[in-house]
């Protein structure tokens, strides 16, 4: 018969994304604490419909299951195009060594969560999800806050805006906050020497 055939080998099935959160009709949970409105501190914010008392799940971050690797790669285009756009930057949030949440869809509200540096909740790792949890009473209408945590190496990417009277001026976690002080001192002393 002429030419052999060569073998060709079966394409890689996509598997199914898995959604972290949602029921078993794909729908998301109701979060009674929570209502999305403007915000002061950035577009969008997260804010109590009533009374939070303290050490209570306010919300869970919803969202997709993804690979280090994935999540990187959607990161970085979140990233890309918060520049060119008034949007948030990203909403990847570090479940574990090996897996993300990608909660960049509109039915996780929690996404809305915008950050503090003197916030009123904190995101806890619960079995496997990820929930903020109220760190004080939260009064009816106050905006829901947390530290987003962020890494120093990045800090000039992330200018904070929440207003708090202990507000460092970027995001960064809290534990860099000593060192970003002293960042932007020498920073400003090198301006002022080149003058």
């Amino acid at each position: 018969m002429g030419k052999e055939s060569k073998t060709k080998k079966a394409p890689k099935k996509k598997k199914k994304p898995v959604y972290i959160g949602l029921d078993e009709n794909g729908d998301p949970p109701e979060f009674p604490y929570v209502r999305a409105s403007e915000s002061s501190i950035h577009n969008r914010g997260l804010f109590a419909a009533k009374r939070i008392p303290e050490d209570e799940y306010v919300i869970q971050y919803l969202g997709e299951l993804v690979k280090k690797k994935e999540s990187t790669q959607r990161a970085n285009s979140q990233h890309d195009l918060s520049q060119s756009e008034d949007v948030g930057a990203v909403y990847i949030f570090e479940l574990d060594d090996k897996t993300d949440i990608d909660g960049n869809f509109d039915w996780n509200i929690a996404r809305l969560a915008n950050h503090s540096c003197s916030p009123n909740c904190e995101a806890q790792n619960v079995e496997g999800e990820i929930w903020l949890v109220s760190l004080k009473e939260i009064k009816k209408g106050e905006e829901i806050t947390f530290d987003y945590g962020y890494a120093l190496e990045h800090w000039k990417d992330h200018p904070c805006l929440c207003g708090s009277e202990n507000c460092v001026g970027h995001i960064v976690r809290k534990e860099d906050w000593g060192k970003l002080k002293k960042l932007k001192k020498r920073q400003k002393k090198t301006a002022s020497e080149s003058r």
